[in-house]
C-alpha cells in the first residue's frame, strides 16, 4: 500500500493543477446540487421490531390519512395570577387569537380550547394545537412568523403566551461552533508548524473536503431521509478528521524536506508513510461509522454512513489535494529557517535531539507502574457513572428556559400535570371482537384504573369500527423512570385484560417509542461493543504484527469509551458542572448516545494508534532496542498527535454551544473521548504498558505471522531513498530493499 500511494503522491504533485481543478469542480457541482434540492429531511424516527413501531405501523394501516405527518405546533394561554382563562375578557383573546391562528398560511385547523376541553381544572391553563396541511420541512418562514405575531397580539392584551412544537423547531444554521473549532485549530497549528502558512494548508483542505461532502449530503438528503442531524454530524467529524489527516501528511513531508529530499519526492514520500497511515486510520472510521447499521435503527444508520462519507472525503483530499498543494507551493508549508534554506539551494537539518515528547517518553519509561496504576484508576473513576446512566430522548424539556418552546411545555406541565407532555398512546384491535365498542370499554376502563394514570381520552374509532385509538396520561413526566415503570405495568396486564375484552392491544406514542428504544439500544450496547473491540484486536494484530499491542489498544480503547461515557453522565444525567455547559435541565442521556460514542472513538481512537505506534514498531524493526523504540515514536509522533487530538477537541467542543441539545451532548461525549483516549490512554497508557512488556510486546508466534496479510501501514517499503530523490520509484535501489525482519 505504501509503494503505490508513493506513487499518488508523486503523481499528484507532478499533474498538481489538474487535480485542484478536478477538486474545484466537484465542489462547485456538489454545491450547485444541493442548490436545486429542498435540503434535510423531515422523516420520523422509527426502529422496526419495537412495538410501538408496530402498533404505529397498524394505526397507518386501520387510520388512513389519521397518522399522516403533518406538522403541528402548540400555543399555550396563561392568565395573570390570580385570574382564570375562562373570564370573559381573558377568553376573548384567547378565542381572537385561535381565530387568527385558523387563518395563517399552510393552516389547517386550530382548535378552541373551550370546545376542545383543552382547559386545565384550575382554570389558569389553555392551550390550541394547530396543525398545518404540510410536514415539517415544508412549512414556510411566513407560516411561523405569523404565528409568532399572533401570539405576540395575545402577550399585548396581558396573556403570558407561549409557543412550541416541531412546526416551530428553528433548525437553527450551525455558524458559530465551526468559527469557534476553526479559530482554535488555526491557532494550534500556527503552534505547531511555527507558519501562518503552513497552518493554513490544513484549514484550507480541510475545508474544501467539508464544502464537498456537506452539499452532496445536501443534495441527496431529501432521497435518503437524511436529518439535519445527521448532516451536523458529517460537518464536525469531517471538518475534524479533515484537519488532522492533512495535518499527519504536512507533518510528514516537512520532516522529508528536511532529511534533503526534493519537493516532488517529499511529496510522495510524505503520502506513502503518514498517508498510508491515513488510509487506515480513515477505514477504521468509516468501518465503525458503517458497523452502526447493524444495530437495526435506521435513523443511526443514516448518521452513520453520511459521516463515513464525510470521512472518506477527507481521506481523499490528504492523499491528492495535499500533495498537489505542495507541488503550487513547494515551500509554503515549511517553518520560516527551511523556506529561508530552500530559496538558497540548501535545507534544514532534521532534529534529532530531545523534545517534549522523548523527555515524557523517558519520564513514563523511568516509573511505568506508577503512571499506569494512576491512569487507571483515574479512567476507571470517570467511567462509575456510567452504572446509573439512564436513557431517553430529551424533547423540548431540554431546551433552555430562554425558549418560548421550553416555556410552554412547563406550562402544561405545571397547568395539566408532568405526564401531558407524553401521553401514551394505546391502539386497540377489535377486528376479531363480537363487540368491539364493549371491548374498547373494558381496556380503556382497565388501563385508567392502573396506578399512575391519571386521565383516559375518549376513545376514537376507524371507519370500518374495528379499531379504536385512546391516550392515557401519566402522572409522571416522560423521562421519569417512573413512567417506564408505568408503561411495562400496563404491558405486563395485558393477557388478563385481553382475555377479558375479547381484543388485543399495543401501547405506542412518543414516550413509549422512547422507552422500547432506549431498552433495544442497552440490549445491543454490549454485543456492538464485542464486535468493536474485536474488530480493533484483528485490524491491529495485522497492522503491527503482535499479539499484545492489539489487546494493549483494545482495552485502552474501551477504558476511553467508558470513561467519556461515564463523564457524558456526570454533567447531562446528574448535572455536575451542567451550568457551565449551558444545560438548563438533566435528564436521560440520548437513547443513541452510547452506541453512536462507541463507533466514532473506536476509529478516532485507533488513528492515534497508528500514528504513534506505528512509529515505535517501524524504530523497533529497524534496530531500536524496545524501550528507545518508545523514546523515537514519541520524538517523531507526539507533537503531531497532541496537535492533531487539541484540534479534534476544539472542533467538538465548539459544538457545545449549540442549541440543540442532542448535538450538544455528541460535542461534549466526543471532546472527552478524544481527551481521555489522546492524552491518557495514547500518551500515558501506551508507553507504560509498552516498557513493562519490553521486547514481549512485539512477539507474533511463527504460525500466526505466516497466515496474516502483510499490510505497510509505516512506509517500510520506502524506507531508504536516496537522499536528493532522483525521480526512480521504490526498489530501483538496493538501498530500497530493506531487509525482512520478524518480530
Amino acid at each position: 500500500m505504501a509503494t503505490f500511494l508513493y506513487r499518488l503522491g508523486r503523481l499528484a504533485f507532478r499533474r498538481r493543477w489538474t487535480v485542484a481543478l478536478i477538486w474545484l469542480a466537484a465542489m462547485v457541482a456538489a454545491v450547485f446540487a444541493a442548490s436545486q434540492t429542498p435540503g434535510t429531511s423531515d422523516e420520523r424516527f422509527s426502529m422496526p421490531g419495537i412495538e410501538a413501531q408496530k402498533a404505529y405501523d397498524l394505526a397507518e394501516q386501520r387510520f388512513p390519512g389519521a397518522t399522516a405527518d403533518s406538522a403541528t405546533a402548540r400555543v399555550v394561554f396563561i392568565a395573570p395570577n390570580g385570574q382564570k382563562v375562562t373570564t370573559s375578557d381573558n377568553r376573548a383573546v384567547i378565542e381572537k387569537a385561535v381565530a387568527e391562528l385558523a387563518t395563517g398560511p399552510q393552516v389547517d385547523t386550530a382548535d378552541d380550547p373551550f370546545q376542545t376541553k383543552a382547559v386545565s381544572k384550575d382554570g389558569s391553563t389553555a392551550y390550541s394545537t394547530i396543525t398545518y396541511d404540510v410536514k415539517v420541512a415544508e412549512v414556510t418562514d411566513a407560516s411561523k412568523e405569523q404565528l409568532l405575531a399572533t401570539v405576540d397580539k395575545a402577550r399585548d392584551a396581558g396573556l403570558t403566551v407561549e409557543a412550541g412544537g416541531e412546526a416551530l423547531d428553528s433548525g437553527e444554521a450551525g455558524g458559530l461552533a465551526e468559527l469557534i473549532g476553526i479559530a482554535v485549530a488555526a491557532l494550534v497549528l500556527m503552534i505547531t508548524f511555527g507558519s501562518m502558512v503552513a497552518a493554513g494548508l490544513p484549514l484550507l483542505t480541510a475545508l474544501i473536503g467539508v464544502a464537498v461532502s456537506l452539499s452532496a449530503l445536501t443534495a441527496v438528503a431529501d432521497i435518503f431521509g437524511l436529518s439535519d442531524t445527521a448532516s451536523t454530524l458529517a460537518m464536525m467529524l469531517g471538518l475534524a478528521v479533515g484537519i488532522d489527516y492533512a495535518l499527519f501528511v504536512v507533518s510528514r513531508y516537512r520532516e522529508e524536506r528536511a532529511r534533503g529530499r526534493t519537493a516532488q519526492e517529499a511529496s510522495g514520500l510524505a503520502v506513502g508513510t503518514a498517508g498510508s497511515a491515513v488510509v487506515f486510520a480513515g477505514l477504521t472510521v468509516v468501518i465503525a461509522l458503517v458497523g452502526l447499521s447493524v444495530v437495526g435503527i435506521p435513523m443511526l444508520t443514516k448518521m452513520g454512513l453520511a459521516a463515513a462519507g464525510a470521512v472518506v472525503v477527507a481521506v481523499l483530499v490528504a492523499l491528492t489535494l495535499v500533495p498537489a498543494l505542495f507541488g503550487i507551493w513547494p515551500n509554503a508549508a515549511l517553518s520560516r529557517s527551511a523556506r529561508k534554506a530552500a530559496r538558497k539551494g540548501g535545507h534544514t537539518k532534521e532534529s534529532g535531539g530531545d523534545n517534549g515528547g522523548t523527555r515524557w517518553a523517558r519520564f513514563v519509561l523511568r516509573r511505568p507502574l506508577p503512571v499506569l496504576l494512576l491512569s487507571v484508576a483515574g479512567l476507571g473513576a470517570i467511567a462509575l457513572p456510567v452504572a446509573n446512566l439512564q436513557l431517553g430522548m430529551p424533547g423540548d424539556e431540554a431546551k433552555p428556559t430562554s425558549t418560548s418552546e421550553r416555556r410552554a411545555y412547563d406550562a402544561l406541565a405545571e397547568g395539566f400535570g408532568p405526564g401531558f407532555n407524553g401521553p401514551l398512546t394505546v391502539i386497540v384491535d377489535a377486528k376479531d371482537s363480537s363487540d368491539p365498542e364493549d371491548s374498547v370499554k373494558v381496556i380503556s376502563k382497565e388501563i385508567a384504573g392502573t396506578k399512575g394514570i391519571v386521565a383516559v381520552s375518549p376513545a376514537q374509532f376507524n371507519k370500518a369500527g374495528d379499531t379504536a385509538i385512546f391516550e392515557a396520561v401519566p402522572s409522571t413526566a416522560p423521562t421519569d423512570e417512573k413512567t417506564k415503570g408505568l408503561v411495562k405495568a400496563v404491558r405486563a396486564e395485558r393477557p388478563g385484560i385481553e382475555s377479558k375484552a375479547g381484543a388485543t392491544y399495543q401501547v405506542t406514542g412518543t414516550t413509549a417509542a422512547n422507552i422500547d428504544i432506549a431498552d433495544k439500544v442497552q440490549a445491543a450496547l454490549v454485543p456492538y461493543l464485542a464486535v468493536v473491540i474485536g474488530l480493533a484486536f484483528i485490524l491491529l494484530l495485522v497492522v503491527f504484527r503482535s499479539v499484545l499491542v492489539p489487546i494493549k489498544a483494545a482495552l485502552g480503547f474501551l477504558l476511553s469509551v467508558l470513561a467519556a461515557l461515564g463523564s457524558v453522565v456526570l454533567v447531562f444525567q446528574q448535572g455536575h458542572g451542567a451550568d457551565l455547559l449551558g444545560v438548563d435541565q438533566t435528564g436521560p442521556i440520548m437513547t443513541l448516545m452510547p452506541i453512536f460514542l462507541v463507533g466514532i472513538v473506536f476509529g478516532l481512537a485507533m488513528d492515534y494508534e497508528v500514528f504513534l505506534v506505528s512509529r515505535m514498531r517501524e524504530a523497533y524493526v529497524h534496530g531500536d532496542r524496545a524501550p528507545q523504540a518508545v523514546t523515537t515514536g514519541f520524538r517523531h509522533s507526539a507533537r503531531v498527535v497532541v496537535a492533531a487530538a487539541l484540534i479534534m477537541i476544539a472542533v467538538f467542543a465548539s459544538f457545545v454551544t449549540e442549541t440543540d441539545s442532542m448535538i450538544k451532548m455528541i460535542g461534549f461525549g466526543l471532546a472527552a473521548a478524544v481527551l481521555l483516549d489522546a492524552f491518557v490512554v495514547r500518551m500515558a497508557i501506551v508507553p507504560a504498558v509498552l516498557a513493562l512488556l519490553g521486547d514481549r510486546a512485539w512477539w507474533l508466534p511463527g504460525w500466526l505471522d505466516r497466515l496474516l496479510p502483510r499490510v505497510d501501514v509505516e512506509g517500510e517499503a520506502l524506507t531508504g531513498r536516496p537522499v536528493e530523490g532522483d525521480g526512480s520509484e521504490p526498489g530501483d535501489h538496493a538501498a530500497d530493499r530493506p531487509a525482512a525482519v520478524r518480530v
